[in-house]
């Protein structure tokens, strides 16, 4: 942990706490886990807090058993997944949604799992190939451990477009276009309409406790939804002033309809009359604070096919997918997108990416992006991201979390895969040729 605190101890906490929260827990387990400082650098938080770390044990575990007692990986893993309606016993978070079996055989069918599972079952030669897969499931945001809240801000512009203002944080994710896809749902508007505020500025923004466990979509989802709602209410009470003979007003096309649908004044009309009637004017506005005192688990699964360079010790991906349970998607575009990042560092995770320190003095030997070997275009197969749809109830729009998901299930499927290729279990990461060697040197392949 280094010598400071940071995350250390959530995270770890985290860790274990991740291994009861994917399969079903038949007998009741118990875990322990320490924080050690060290003269080493301090760690904090990263994607997926704590969960790749225990992911890569619980599933190259799933691997091993599966290999000793002669069963399918796939099949022994789909006989033991958490069932919906699970409740974790120490933090009351409940399965709300799963897919996750419908992951499993949907990633199967892509990457021919039955076809090169028999295929590769008996090898021999210098290059070999494998094909392996792991699952996970993830926590939406951190109740009931630690505080979820979030507010929102919505504001009529005088062209009867929304200002949205938010304490959530676009850094890169597509937040914003969600975000505002959010909002136009709740008011009934295009999204164009909806112009978002995209810097924040802790002087005026609405509260939100940062952008952090996969949370924003689904913490301030049910925000945004909460005040869009609220801000259609009023604009619909305004309209009832001006049509008071009116029933069953709607806003439909940027227009505010009455029961028949028929058309009765532009929501750019309404937005003039508010701001300048002689009668009437108003400022229509709405704020509010979703307090979240909800969580749900996210799923997936990463099914890999390598090609194993045994007196090397060199590993190539040939193909690899990831397939997600993340609830109703809101922007299946960007859902992608998410995925294809995650799995790229995963990649990274599984094959080049480690710290290397000076034994003496705890000093880092390789703190620079040429040494460091993180992964570059060059280093990927053709990365693909499937999803299975559910529709959890907790969530906003039927939404749970997405962002650090992908990363957590690619190292252990690319573990599994070399362990089918070459019969070798390596259970640490990252699976370097030096390291490789030594492990097929120890089982007899070199």
């Amino acid at each position: 942990q280094g010598g400071y605190a940071s995350h250390g101890h959530s995270i770890v906490a985290n860790a274990v706490t991740g291994f009861r929260q994917l399969y079903l827990d038949r007998i009741g387990h118990h875990s322990t886990a320490y924080t050690v400082y060290t003269n080493r650098p301090a760690p904090g938080a990263m994607r997926g807090y704590g969960i790749p770390q225990c992911n890569f044990a619980v599933e190259c575990m799933m691997d091993d058993i599966a290999r000793e007692r002669g069963w399918d990986p796939k099949a022994f893993r789909l006989a033991n997944l958490m069932p919906l309606g699970y409740v974790d016993p120490f933090n009351g978070i409940t399965c709300h949604s799963t897919g996750l079996a419908e992951c499993i055989e949907k990633g199967a069918d892509f990457i021919g799992w039955v076809e090169l599972r028999e295929k590769y079952k008996e090898q021999s030669g210098p290059v070999r190939r494998g094909v392996g897969m792991a699952c996970f499931s993830y926590k939406t945001g951190v109740y009931p451990i630690s505080l979820e809240t979030a507010s929102a801000r919505l504001v009529l512009n005088q062209d009867g477009t929304v200002q949205l203002h938010l304490g959530a944080t676009e850094i890169g994710q597509g937040g914003d276009t969600v975000f505002s896809q959010m909002a136009a749902q709740a008011i009934g508007i295009p999204t164009e309409d909806v112009h978002i505020v995209s810097f924040q500025d802790t002087d005026t923004a609405p509260f939100d406790t940062g952008a952090y466990a996969s949370r924003q979509t689904y913490v301030t989802g049910k925000a945004i939804k909460k005040v869009g709602e609220e801000f259609r209410e009023k604009l619909l009470a305004y309209a009832a002033e001006l049509f008071p003979d009116a029933s069953g007003l709607d806003i439909r096309e940027r227009q505010v309809v009455d029961g028949a649908g028929e058309a009765l004044i532009s929501l750019a009309d309404l937005a003039m009359n508010a701001f300048y009637s002689l009668e009437h004017s108003v400022h229509i506005t709405a704020e509010d604070t979703n307090h979240c005192k909800e969580n749900t688990f996210a799923f997936g699964c990463c099914f890999a096919e390598v090609e194993v360079d045994i007196p090397v010790g060199k590993v190539r991906v040939l193909r690899i997918v990831n397939v997600h349970d993340s609830g109703k998607l809101i922007n299946p575009a960007l859902a992608e997108a998410q995925v294809h990042g995650g799995m790229s560092m995963g990649i990274g995770y599984a094959l080049t990416e480690e710290m290397k320190f000076d034994p003496k003095t705890g000093r880092l030997l390789n703190g620079n992006l040429l040494d460091y070997k993180m992964p570059t275009s060059m280093d990927h197969p053709d990365l693909t991201a499937l999803f299975v749809e559910t529709d959890d109830p907790s969530g906003p729009f039927g939404n749970k979390a997405l962002g650090e998901p992908p990363t957590i299930p690619v190292a252990p499927a690319i573990r599994n895969a070399v362990l089918q290729a070459t019969g070798v279990a390596v259970n640490t990461l990252p699976l370097s040729p030096q390291k490789l060697v030594e492990e097929f040197t120890r089982g007899g392949l070199i």
